[in-house]
């Protein structure tokens, strides 16, 4: 099953590409851009991903991002990705990222948007792995500074398949962004927002009301309110689950507790994601494989969310046609 399941054509709708910073490039990046990590070695990183809450991780994730300095910085860490991502089986990937922290570190917006840019260019030319840019709000930040961003790199606007909100969930409700996400809507730009993940199933539709999501990311505490599941259903509005990443930040306690199963049952449009990667267990394989260890699924349910994924996926028709085939012929 394992061999399978590399073999399965994916596609990852849930990556922030910060959060595939390996502690091995972490170090090679402090180094050449005269970072001081207060780590020792790759060793003590590592020690330091036992995370308690949301929260623990995002203070580890903030301070390794500041690793990333230059252009080629940025294309390193994506091209480090994507080799890891081809390994797995992936064909396709939509990669957030987070423009306020590096901003307010100096760097011009021109930095993260073209190193990621050029590394998607190659992965397709190296792998055949298409790919999608999502810019990621910080919640926990105030609305006026993503306004001013959404504003700021409007010469890049273009390039982008949408806009998302991730980050701090408790005390950030959706909401907050509603003015945001609107001048979004009339940009003309998608609109996606993590939701229901620490944060109350509330979030969840306060994300589709407030903000015109077409994609929520996570939703797995939509199950504590059975009227939203029914809309979720309705609207086959699509949840971009991680399951590593949930037991890693103690949403869960363990893979087999996950509502996954419950979401599936409940005929939700469900697709499986890595979320943050080096922090989280691995990729998109490591996520299939322990989702066929603790539920037993079978290959028709993976075939199905491989589906999921591929069907909700920013790509042309025919690219996704192509994809849908081989996942059928898997």
């Amino acid at each position: 099953m394992k061999t399978w399941l590399k073999a399965l054509p994916k596609a990852e709708l849930h990556l922030h590409i910060e959060g595939t910073l390996e502690p091995e490039l972490m170090f090679e990046l402090a180094a050449r851009n005269g970072v001081t990590l207060p780590y020792a070695s790759i060793d003590e990183v590592r020690a330091a991903y036992e995370f308690s809450n949301l929260q623990s991780f995002l203070d580890l994730y903030y301070q390794g991002m500041a690793v990333l300095h230059t252009e080629q910085d940025f294309f390193e860490l994506a091209m480090a990705y994507f080799d890891r991502a081809h390994a797995d089986g992936v064909v396709h990937v939509e990669l957030s990222f987070d423009p306020q922290p590096h901003l307010l570190r100096g760097l011009e917006p021109s930095v993260p948007f073209e190193g990621l840019e050029r590394a998607m260019r190659e992965a397709e030319q190296r792998y055949d792995i298409s790919s999608a840019l999502i810019m990621s709000f910080v919640r926990d930040r105030s609305a006026e500074e993503a306004m001013t961003v959404l504003e700021q790199t409007r010469a890049w606007h273009h390039r982008l398949a949408a806009i998302g909100l991730d980050s701090a969930e408790l005390g950030n409700p959706p909401e907050k962004f509603a003015a945001v996400f609107e001048r979004a809507r009339e940009l003309g730009i998608p609109r996606l927002a993590h939701a229901g993940e620490e944060g109350p199933a509330t979030y969840i539709s306060g994300a589709m009301d407030a903000l015109g999501v077409c994609r929520i990311d996570h939703g797995v505490r939509c199950l504590e309110d059975p009227a939203l599941v029914e809309r979720l259903k309705s609207e086959q509005m699509p949840l971009t689950v991680c399951p590593l990443s949930n037991v890693y930040l103690k949403v869960v306690e363990r893979l087999e507790n996950h509502p996954l199963p419950g979401l599936l049952e409940q005929g939700l449009k469900v697709t499986l994601n890595s979320d943050d990667p080096a922090y989280f267990g691995g990729g998109m394989l490591n996520n299939f494989i322990a989702c066929h260890d603790a539920f037993g699924w079978d290959q028709a349910t993976f075939r199905q969310l491989a589906r999921n994924a591929l069907e909700e996926a920013f790509m042309n028709d025919e690219r996704r046609s192509r994809l849908l085939s081989a996942v059928a012929n898997c």
